[in-house]
């Protein structure tokens, strides 16, 4: 009788507590909206204006989700840490805890200022010629800013292992795509994907800044990794202790020398911009080879997996060098494929065995 009593005590708070979330994600749309629209009567008075191109209601609109995006990211994870299951981001150091609301609210805001541009570029083209006076200005505006910081409000107060694997997936694709479309070189991809970041303009800007947000968030994303693989060796899924540490570690030399590459150029400093893509590449290579050893009591098919990303990866090279089949574009793509493929996948097995325990793990191994 004690059990269910108990049970209905601790289970009650949650859906007040869902709730509260959503109001407060209301409101940050809310005000955000007011805020904006306001701004832009004062911007968009007495004349008529394109929704993209040059000065614009579009470029006004991405400027304003992502400061908005960035603001409403900021209070809403910060406030999550008191929602339950959040609650160890209290123990975190002062500079992790810094880095760590920087990089998922940076990493919500981009994406929501990406995916603004997209949509007011594909307006304008859909309506050749258009203008809009100042009302349609302020709405477009409003409307934009208030999605976009209900919508990161949201998913920051939802974070989630799996969900950051997702995020960091999403964003490194979405500005390099965006980084991709408006290169004023249209021959960059014979050359390499670092020459996206070696000119003096906006998609070389975005890629570098989407290369250092991205490390940081890698850093973000192995305090979590490191808190589910310990829950792991808590369970006994995991033979050693020592597994989370020297996993999370990987990622954060990964996050650093990946947020190198971004720091650096190739038009800056070839030999440190090299280094650390290098670098990068034979951190994962080595968790990738030694995962065995180092997760050794996750699933066989897992270590199969893993085995599949090495041939892969071996192959892709081979293809660019000696067969030449690739050029260096290419194998670059290939590999960020790979890399973040088993990110994913890897995330979305600790995400299962952390949720089910023990006996999930001995019916995945039998059935293997």
């Amino acid at each position: 009788m004690i059990a269910p009593a108990t049970a209905g005590v601790t289970a009650a708070p949650l859906p007040r507590r869902r709730v509260a979330v959503e109001s407060e994600a209301l409101l940050a749309g809310a005000v955000t909206a007011a805020l904006t629209g306001v701004i832009a009567a004062f911007i968009f008075a007495g004349a008529v204006w394109p929704l993209w191109g040059g000065f614009s209601v579009g470029i006004v609109a991405a400027i304003a989700v992502l400061v908005m995006g960035l603001t409403a990211g900021a209070t809403g994870y910060w406030r999550s840490r008191n929602l339950p299951g959040q609650e160890w981001r209290h123990g975190l150091k002062p500079w992790k805890f810094t880095v760590d609301v920087i990089a998922v609210s940076a990493v919500h805001a981009i994406i929501a200022f990406i995916l603004t541009m997209t949509t007011f570029v594909l307006l304008q083209r859909s309506f050749e010629g258009l203008v809009v006076d100042v009302w349609t200005s302020i709405g477009a505006i409003a409307v934009a800013t208030g999605l976009a910081s209900y919508w990161i409000y949201l998913s920051v107060s939802a974070i989630s292992t799996p969900k950051l694997a997702m995020l960091l997936i999403v964003f490194m694709s979405t500005a390099t795509l965006a980084s991709m479309a408006t290169a004023q070189d249209p021959q960059w991809w014979e050359y390499h994907f670092s020459q996206l970041g070696a000119a003096d303009d906006f998609s070389s800007s975005l890629f570098n800044l989407a290369l250092v947000v991205g490390g940081a968030f890698v850093t973000t994303f192995a305090l979590y990794v490191d808190r589910d693989l310990t829950t792991l060796v808590r369970q006994e899924v995991l033979e050693h202790e020592w597994a989370p540490r020297f996993v999370s570690v990987v990622f954060i030399v990964m996050g650093i020398l990946l947020a190198g590459v971004g720091l650096f150029p190739v038009n800056v400093n070839v030999a440190v911009h090299n280094s650390c893509a290098i670098g990068m590449s034979l951190t994962f290579l080595t968790l990738l080879i030694g995962s065995p050893r180092i997760l050794r009591g996750m699933p066989r098919r897992f270590f199969v997996f893993c085995t599949g990303g090495i041939v892969l990866l071996l192959g892709s090279a081979l293809l660019f060098e000696p067969i030449a089949y690739y050029n260096l574009t290419a194998f670059e793509l290939a590999a960020f494929s790979i890399i973040f493929g088993w990110i994913s996948v890897f995330i979305r097995f600790v995400s299962a065995l952390t949720v089910n325990g023990p006996s999930a793990r001995d019916t995945e191994i039998s059935g293997a």
